[in-house]
């Protein structure tokens, strides 16, 4: 069971890869036209094979070079369809696993930075940061005037989820903190305004639009998931992953792709 829970990003990132392979083949089965596929692949092989067998013959195989170009629009053409139907679902997922896979959560006892970015330089002297009891600062705030930053230095005592509190101008602004030694749901950074932005960086509500602070950030560490003998981000290796299951189940369902 231990080791189970030692590899459980890798465990998910595949279970993930192999049902995200599946459903898109099933995808791409129902909103593409399988005959038109076939068709212009067909086609794309016949000019191929007239490349190699006319290769003397300078018209012939400029003119299949020409049908090989068209062909190849065709089925592009032809694939590019169901890709509208899951490319929103897809980022959506990303996004949301991001939050569980990208980052490892603060390791108890190791040193973790804490970064408040102000309106402007003339605030930073005014922000000062509040922790919970289990949490402790390891060295003096550190101040960035040219990014109107300040940065704490900040060990935790034992696991658990926390919220370290800046304040500024009798204000106080939360972010929170996790500390584990396993998964955790993971927002590295909270913003003010740029909605955009806060979809796939921060989980966590906007930081008000009069706050003098822009940004609360805690410098958690990414995840690096080893797969095959080689250290992997775990969008690539999702990606990689679920291309290999889907052209396993293409040829399994035989759906043409």
């Amino acid at each position: 069971m231990s080791l189970v829970y030692s590899h459980a990003p890798l465990v998910l990132v595949v279970v993930l890869s192999v049902v995200v392979g599946l459903l898109m083949v099933i995808v791409f089965r129902y909103t593409s036209d399988q005959k038109a596929i076939r068709m212009a692949k067909d086609h794309l092989k016949a000019h191929l094979l007239a490349v190699r067998l006319f290769q003397d013959q300078l018209p012939v195989v400029l003119s299949s070079y020409w049908r090989i170009i068209q062909s190849t629009g065709r089925y592009l053409q032809l694939a590019f369809k169901p890709l509208l139907y899951v490319i929103v679902p897809l980022t959506l997922l990303i996004v949301d696993m991001d939050r569980h896979l990208g980052f490892t959560p603060i390791e108890t006892g190791k040193p973790f930075l804490v970064q408040a970015r102000a309106v402007n330089a003339d605030v930073l002297d005014q922000l000062s940061l509040q922790l919970p009891a289990e949490m402790a600062l390891t060295a003096p705030a550190v101040h960035v005037p040219a990014r109107n930053e300040i940065v704490w230095r900040v060990a935790a005592e034992k696991d658990g989820h926390y919220q370290v509190n800046v304040t500024a101008n009798g204000q106080m602004f939360s972010k929170s903190a996790g500390v584990s030694s396993g998964m955790e749901v993971i927002s590295p950074i909270r913003l003010r305004g740029r909605w955009w932005e806060r979809i796939f960086v921060s989980g966590e509500p906007a930081l008000p639009d009069s706050s003098p602070i822009r940004s609360i950030e805690v410098n958690y560490a990414e995840r690096t998931i080893y797969f095959a003998w080689l250290e992997w981000n775990w969008i690539w290796l999702f990606f990689v992953l679920s291309l290999i299951a889907g052209f396993v189940f293409k040829s399994i369902l035989g759906i043409e792709i």
